[in-house]
């Protein structure tokens, strides 16, 4: 008789089974059951395999879906405020939001909580929403057709431009809420210019505030002036105005980009489809360098400048040709000069505005009449490739995370 650990120590053969013994042994009646042989990695095993699952295309984490909005115009087909996600297909197009009509321009909290969306309408009117676009008031932008607006530095206030009447609005902002307190309070601009179509009156199409908050910028097309607003920070209202800046007769100025770090700003104007750059001064005013075209030599058809923005590094400069239909991307010196580097098509007609994503590698383009976000792929040197056309959006104007 075996002593009682016998057993544990006789070798024990091997069985080592094909496929097609397993298969046998089951149809024979036998249950096969199939193990693992035990393994316990060592630290350095474990870490070079998790390094290794972690950068397997097949095991890697999924980024999560991107999300942003699409403004459209209700006269162009467009059915609200579109919803768009980006996965790894591409970008699509989900249900509009037809309870939010005319949305041309919007901006977020600075704590992300809730959107401002213009109203673009005879009777201006600014919404406010939470992240997941339910409504949560608005009010009246004391103007016609607002079409821009601007946040200052801390969050506090907020303004906005009305193109068809020519003024400007800001109201205090509650710092608890976001919402705005009162009502809020009209600067009204002046001025004209020689363009009988366009110039009659003052049409204010652009705001923003200086970096200390103390200066709200104010670009008017029709008045061909960029005016100051100097505001008092405590009170939240304007305290005095001037012209910052007198633009060239019949030129049109529209939008307004400050580089991240100069004290340099460059301004667009959409009549003479330029791009000036501003040195700022300390009063609030500018002085004019360069001018420059917006549109390649030899080009002679109708086209109007509509958007204009710097990247972060403040080193590239692109703005948007509606009619030649193109972003043209330029260089910027270390003293703020500029030098055109190409055009490129924006994938659709009528570049409206364009959303720089420098963390994604993209600029995506409203395109208005063509109804589409075209996306442009922003290559090492700053320059773009060819568009993607897109997912449709009828009469989009406006693009925000």
């Amino acid at each position: 008789m075996l002593p009682r650990n016998a057993l544990h120590r006789q070798r024990v053969p091997k069985l080592v089974l094909t496929q097609r013994g397993i298969d046998a042994a089951r149809a024979g009646g036998f249950q096969v059951t199939m193990t693992a042989p035990s393994f316990t990695p060592s630290r350095r095993g474990f870490v070079a395999g998790t390094l290794a699952l972690a950068g397997s295309p097949a095991l890697a984490m999924p980024r999560a879906p991107d999300r942003l909005i699409a403004g459209s115009y209700a006269s162009r087909g467009g059915a609200g405020v579109v919803p768009m996600t980006r996965t790894a297909d591409g970008w699509t197009a989900g249900a509009p939001v037809a309870t939010i009509r005319n949305a041309s321009f919007g901006v977020a909290s600075r704590d992300g909580r809730l959107r401002y969306l213009l109203d673009e309408s005879e009777v201006g009117k600014l919404g406010i929403y939470d992240r997941a676009l339910k409504s949560l008031g608005s009010v009246s932008t004391l103007g016609a057709h607002p079409c821009h607006a601007a946040l200052s530095p801390d969050g506090g206030m907020l303004a906005v431009a009305n193109y068809s009447s020519g003024n400007v609005a800001m109201w205090q902002l509650d710092r608890k809420t976001g919402r705005p307190v009162g009502e809020a309070e009209s600067v009204a601009h002046r001025g004209s210019g020689p363009n009988q179509r366009r110039q009659t009156g003052p049409h204010a199409h652009w705001v923003g505030f200086s970096r200390d908050g103390r200066t709200l910028h104010a670009v008017d097309l029709g008045a061909d002036a960029v005016f100051a607003h100097r505001v008092d920070p405590a009170s939240g209202r304007v305290t005095g105005s001037d012209v910052a800046y007198r633009a060239a007769p019949g030129s049109g100025p529209r939008h307004l980009a400050w580089h991240p770090r100069l004290p340099v700003a460059y301004l667009l104007a959409e009549l003479a489809n330029t791009v000036t750059v501003l040195r700022a001064n300390a009063d609030g005013g500018f002085t004019a360098g360069a001018t420059l075209s917006t549109l390649p030599a030899g080009f002679d058809g109708p086209s109007s400048g509509a958007h204009i923005a710097v990247n972060r590094a403040g080193t590239r400069l692109y703005l948007s040709n509606r009619g030649h239909d193109s972003i043209a991307a330029f260089a910027i010196a270390r003293d703020g000069g500029l030098s055109l580097m190409q055009h490129v098509s924006c994938g659709g007609h009528w570049p409206r505005l364009f959303l720089l994503r420098e963390d994604r590698s993209e600029l995506l383009v409203a395109n208005e009449r063509s109804g589409n976000v075209a996306v442009l792929r922003i290559q090492g040197d700053g320059r773009l490739a060819e568009p993607e056309r897109g997912p449709a959006v009828a009469g989009v104007v406006f693009l925000s995370i």
